[in-house]
């Protein structure tokens, strides 16, 4: 069992448990699944649901006694307590790029302590790429089932900006134009739009400087694309550069606006 102080083996282990989880998401994936709607209108799929019955059950085998806040079972009305360290879990960050089988939906699990990150995993199953944030960061190719280990993996960090302008990542399904405009008074001179987690991690390996989003999040769509970019030597903010804050239990886990900086202005 990892200890929680060991940051890299806590996201080694998420890394080990998305990889499992990924290759029910996977069958789903590749069959003629259908969608339906939840309470609150966004889609789900038997991915999400089978997904996280996975995660969760891993996750209590091997990191037992630590509450988990997942997005299905919060769905569901389990209500776990986050005063403390908690894991969040999304099995399947991105459903409508999954819908739409464009690669780009990931499997995100974060530790948050102190109302931060400090491990995750955020892995692209369609793609077969992983990320993995302690206290360092690393990325490499994996195939969904398979084991991994760091002789697989490259370390990644953050870029300084180019002279020229920066790169923002934009959300494929959810740009707007407080967005945009953010990005337009930072000198952004290129944009990429990216889906799911996968925004964050484009920033942590330094193909892009920035990425600002001004729609809602909940916090299990962030927390483990949050701990690689702060792994990666990047850091997420409020727009004005407050910190970027969880367990927000009052307002069910929503997020408000942030900036995920891939080196923090100055």
């Amino acid at each position: 069992m990892p200890n929680l102080d060991d940051k890299n083996a806590i996201a080694f282990e998420f890394a080990r448990i998305c990889s499992l989880a990924a290759v029910k998401i996977m069958e789903v994936y590749e069959s003629d699944f259908e969608a339906r709607g939840k309470d609150d209108k966004s889609p789900v799929t038997d991915a999400d649901e089978l997904a996280e019955a996975i995660i969760l059950a891993e996750l209590e085998r091997t990191i037992p006694g630590v509450p988990v806040l997942a997005e299905e079972s919060f769905a569901a009305g389990f209500r776990p307590k986050t005063d403390g360290a908690f894991i969040l879990v999304d099995p399947v960050d991105g459903t409508k790029e999954f819908i739409n089988k464009n690669g780009e939906f990931t499997v995100n699990i974060a530790l948050i302590e102190n109302r931060s990150p400090t491990a995750g995993c955020v892995y692209a199953p369609a793609r077969e790429r992983i990320f993995i944030g302690g206290t360092k960061a690393w990325a490499g190719p994996l195939k969904a089932g398979e084991s991994i280990s760091t002789d697989m993996l490259t370390s990644i960090t953050t870029r300084t900006p180019p002279q020229n302008g920066m790169t923002a990542v934009m959300s494929r399904s959810h740009a707007d134009e407080a967005t945009q405009a953010f990005a337009n008074a930072q000198g952004v001179t290129q944009t990429v739009s990216a889906g799911s987690s996968l925004k964050f991690c484009l920033v942590a390996e330094g193909s892009a400087d920035v990425y600002p989003r001004f729609g809602p999040t909940k916090e299990w769509d962030t927390g483990a694309g949050h701990a690689v970019l702060n792994a990666a030597g990047g850091a997420v903010l409020s727009p004005g550069g407050s910190p970027f804050l969880y367990a927000k239990a009052a307002v069910e886990y929503l997020n408000g606006a942030f900036v995920g900086w891939g080196r923090q202005p100055d």
